[in-house]
């Protein structure tokens, strides 16, 4: 196996690509790695501000899949992502409503007005974060905050599995052609990251049965962006660095 693997490097590796190949390569990996900044960007933007303060906790780990339940999930939202969308004092109106129990009597003449200026131009019929224009959709999020459904977790959870797989496949790919590294360092890093984004997928549904289980939800997304980003720097610095150093 040794031998082998010594054989393709000696044919193709990251530093002997063609120059079209590396041009591939690098758009691909380039394109990947911004997708995932902007995922880690838009976790910090949701999940991280479930608790209501900047940066990703626990606490936002624990309201976002086990829930919340000395509040809302209006409430969560209102105190977490949604916060900047609308001011402190018609906030703080939604929130007293909805720890009132909703009730109906106050819907037109107070609620709606302020969910038809502020929210019903993302939250329509048909959106996927849910539909605001009626009282009884509003009165379901008022209700208290168990967390994500296992219905929503098996929907994102194979979305997951299926999309963020086939990044770390290709990513997987490439970083398999670099060069100074052992065949079992090598295939240790090529693993990494589907082991912890297994575990990630696996923390989600530990954590609705049990807060105890969030911090494994932190680890796994840690544990998968270490190992692609070293294959990402890695694989871009040998089709690139490696070559001007050697000429």
């Amino acid at each position: 196996m040794k031998q082998d693997t010594n054989y393709i490097l000696e044919k193709v590796s990251l530093p002997k690509l063609p120059f079209s190949f590396k041009v591939l390569f690098t758009g691909y990996i380039l394109s990947v790695g911004f997708g995932l900044l902007m995922a880690g960007v838009q976790i910090m933007m949701t999940h991280g501000m479930a608790d209501g303060k900047v940066g990703l906790s626990v606490d936002d780990i624990v309201y976002s899949y086990y829930g919340n339940t000395k509040g809302t999930k209006l409430e969560s939202k209102l105190n977490g992502s949604m916060k900047n969308n609308a001011p402190d004092a018609e906030r703080l109106t939604l929130i007293k409503w909805a720890r009132a129990g909703a009730p109906q009597d106050q819907w037109d003449s107070t609620i709606k007005p302020i969910v038809d200026k502020y929210c019903v131009m993302c939250h329509v019929p048909g959106a996927p974060m849910g539909d605001f224009s009626s009282y009884e959709n509003l009165k379901a999020k008022a209700e208290s905050d168990h967390g994500a459904s296992f219905s929503s977790l098996t929907r994102v959870s194979h979305i997951h599995l299926f999309g963020i797989g086939f990044i770390f496949f290709f990513i997987g790919a490439i970083f398999t052609l670099a060069e100074g590294f052992s065949c079992f360092t090598k295939s240790v890093i090529v693993l990494t990251p589907f082991f912890f984004l297994i575990l990630d997928i696996l923390s989600w549904w530990l954590t609705k049965m049990s807060p105890a289980f969030a911090w494994l939800t932190i680890i796994g997304g840690l544990g998968y962006s270490l190992a692609a980003t070293i294959m990402i720097f890695t694989s871009l610095w040998q089709m690139w660095i490696t070559p001007l150093r050697r000429a």
